[in-house]
């Protein structure tokens, strides 16, 4: 699978490595530093290479967005329409000084996203575990017992795609339904961010879900 990535920071730069790593050709985009991309392209290996966010869209099987808040109408500027594309967002709705979702309850960022973009398919997911366990979840991706990944969209075959991201990364994806779903799931990652960075036991952190009486 071809992957831009349109934001390449914590989240974006790691979930870049890890699928270029999983054999997926990754083109990492949009970094304060040119230096931080040449540094991600290296350390991803020879599936990854860089570009600009049009360049990173283009041929895409996939986009993921992981951007801040305050960054997203840039970077979707220099992207250009994406007619069909999908787009993995984990863009939390947080304002200046991320101490507060500027969207909630009746809408969510994934919502507001897909209004900006209305051409694209837009599935929200990632945004519900910190960046830092990602490497570590991957490595323990051959386990039986995986951790939970939330992801929600009004799209059957975006979900499909993003289903198999979230797999390659080592998740067990739970589909939570529509778009609008994203309501929930983004006030959701507020919580796990609290236990991450407030609780005693670090920001490397994942959760999973069961089901019982079946």
């Amino acid at each position: 699978m071809r992957i831009g990535i349109l934001g390449s920071g914590l989240m974006g730069g790691k979930l870049g490595t890890i699928w270029a790593r999983a054999g997926h050709e990754v083109v990492f985009s949009y970094s304060r530093s040119e230096q931080k991309l040449k540094k991600l392209v290296r350390e991803a290996g020879k599936g990854a290479r860089a570009g600009t966010p049009a360049e990173a869209a283009q041929d895409a099987d996939a986009v993921l967005l992981a951007v801040h808040w305050s960054r997203v109408d840039d970077v979707l500027n220099q992207t250009g329409e994406m007619p069909g594309k999908v787009i993995v967002t984990c863009s939390l709705p947080m304002n200046a000084d991320d101490s507060d979702l500027v969207i909630v309850h009746t809408s969510s960022g994934a919502e507001e996203l897909a209004r900006k973009v209305a051409k694209a398919r837009v599935v929200c997911a990632f945004g519900t575990v910190p960046s830092e366990v990602l490497f570590d979840v991957f490595a323990a991706r051959r386990r039986a017992r995986r951790p939970s990944l939330v992801y929600c969209s009004d799209d059957a075959k975006s979900k499909k795609v993003a289903a198999q991201l979230i797999r390659d990364v080592g998740f067990e994806p739970v589909d939570a339904g529509p778009l609008r779903v994203a309501r929930y799931t983004e006030p959701f990652t507020l919580l796990i961010a609290q236990l991450a960075y407030e609780g005693k036991g670090g920001p490397r952190l994942a959760y999973r879900l069961e089901r019982f009486g079946h």
